[in-house]
């Protein structure tokens, strides 16, 4: 299993990295207790022209991050409670982002289950965001973390996936955005049971 180097995060395209991250895996490793899954949903939001990103109202205390080099974490609390992953994209001061959306669960189960509260390890556990954030232990305070590090990174496991195994669609919940609610900019792996939303 290798790291995706930083060079994966760097480049112009948003969307096309987001389909690229289905099948990955991401890995955290908070003081030494490592859990991962399966890339198996992703957003792309592509920055101030895009009315569906946070990016779109400008530099913020909270965009800022997503204003610096790719291969590095955005974290942020959605509705006071779930701490959403995003890795961001692009080069400084194109603000690109990619929300993970599902994961299938790979290792470290145990502490899943734990950091959920759940009793059985049932597809729910990291199907949304909101489970992804919480299983693997994310928080805002991990924002601006690399992930070419060795607490968070992104690995490539030799998995293979057909492209007609992956489905582009809509992105959920954005209907604020207008126009922009409707562009193609969510991925996820076809058949799979931990993808959220419509499949």
């Amino acid at each position: 299993m290798k790291k995706v180097p930083l060079s994966f995060y760097l480049r112009e395209n948003v969307v096309q990295i987001a389909k690229e991250l289905i099948g990955k895996v991401l890995v955290t490793n908070w003081e030494g207790v490592k859990t991962s899954g399966r890339i198996v949903e992703t957003e792309a939001y592509a920055g101030e022209t895009d009315k569906a990103s946070h990016a779109s109202k400008g530099k913020t205390p909270r965009t800022r991050v997503m204003y610096q080099n790719g291969g590095i974490a955005y974290v942020y609390l959605c509705y006071g409670i779930h701490q959403m992953f995003n890795i961001v994209t692009n080069v400084n001061d194109v603000p690109h982002a990619i929300l993970i959306r599902a994961l299938e669960p790979l290792k470290g189960m145990d502490m899943m289950l734990k950091r959920t509260g759940k009793k059985v390890a049932d597809h729910t556990l990291t199907r949304g965001p909101g489970n992804v954030g919480k299983a693997l232990g994310f928080h805002t305070s991990q924002c601006g973390l690399s992930l070419v590090s060795n607490e968070l990174f992104i690995a490539d496991d030799g998995y293979k996936i057909e492209e007609k195994q992956i489905v582009q669609s809509t992105r959920i919940g954005v209907a604020y955005a207008g126009a922009d609610a409707l562009l193609d900019y969510r991925f996820h792996l076809k058949d799979n049971p931990y993808v959220s939303g419509k499949k």
